[in-house]
């Protein structure tokens, strides 16, 4: 069983990204890792060079600023990543997304598990959206609680933008991917910057989503979907994480969004009968 996984960075180190830690928390279970590094203003490219790894493809790229549709160039990226894969499953892995050392050797066995089989097209994991600080997850149905991050190369699949696949079955066509749980959580770090880079990133990528960011407040959330993490994180990241104790302090008095509120009362619907609302850009058949 061959290993693929693949990713696209641009500005990486200006913007906050942990995407050294993100890279290396999965290589010991990859073949090759394609990477589409955007030319940029900062030294992305030279730190990934400087990590002097076999395993490292990287692809220079330019983005294009006309795909002002709803993150296009983001699964022009992706794809372009993708499409140098030569592994039967392809991991992908965005630079804010970390893997515990503890899970790789059950993301293997799932990967070897369902490898001949035609009803698996992808694999899904487990979300924490950590938000604020190390010790804070947010947990909503407006957050999504599982997302594929591995597909079969056998799988006839794009990219609409970053986040999710598409298979399509006919040239008109398109569905979400067939999937089975890979067994493991991903630890997601976006949120967990700095303010000034969360609000640098929202502004140069705004552009490439056709809308206008609002300034980033971390304080502005709704207390009430916080939680607090009791768990261990990855090793690789525990060096990039900010010394912060206790839970993420919001602002008492922010009033939550009409938005906000909605989801609010979907995770009250889903407390109460059981019900997982969340968005899901698969269907789980295992």
């Amino acid at each position: 069983m061959k290993v693929s996984a693949c990713t696209f960075i641009r500005n990486g180190q200006l913007l906050g990204y942990p995407f050294v830690e993100s890279i290396r928390s999965i290589l010991p279970i990859v073949d090759e890792f394609v990477i589409a590094v955007g030319q940029g203003d900062d030294d992305t490219l030279a730190i990934l060079q400087a990590m002097n790894e076999p395993k490292l493809h990287l692809i220079k790229t330019v983005w294009n600023d006309n795909m002002r549709v709803k993150g296009y160039v983001y699964g022009q990226q992706k794809m372009l990543a993708q499409f140098a894969c030569s592994g039967e499953w392809i991991f992908y892995l965005e630079g804010d997304e970390v893997v515990h050392e503890s899970d790789l050797s059950v993301i293997q066995a799932s990967m070897q598990k369902h490898l001949d089989d035609p009803e698996v097209e992808a694999l899904i994991f487990d979300y924490l959206h950590f938000y604020g600080n190390a010790n804070t997850y947010l947990w909503s149905p407006g957050w999504y609680r599982r997302a594929p991050r591995i597909i079969k190369a056998s799988v006839r699949s794009y990219a609409p933008d970053g986040l999710f696949w598409l298979v399509l079955d006919s040239n008109k066509h398109g569905r979400y991917p067939k999937a089975a749980h890979a067994g493991a959580s991903m630890y997601h770090y976006g949120w967990v910057r700095s303010e000034a880079q969360m609000n640098l990133k929202a502004s140069r990528v705004e552009k490439y989503w056709n809308k206008q960011n609002a300034a980033i407040d971390y304080r502005d959330m709704d207390a009430r979907i916080l939680r607090e993490f009791t768990g261990t994180h990855p090793q690789i990241v525990q060096g990039w994480l900010p010394k912060e104790p206790g839970l993420f302090q919001v602002n008492p008095d922010y009033r939550p969004t009409r938005k906000q509120q909605k989801h609010w009362w979907m995770l009250q619907l889903e407390n109460r009968f059981g019900l997982e609302l969340s968005k899901k850009h698969y269907k789980r058949v295992r």
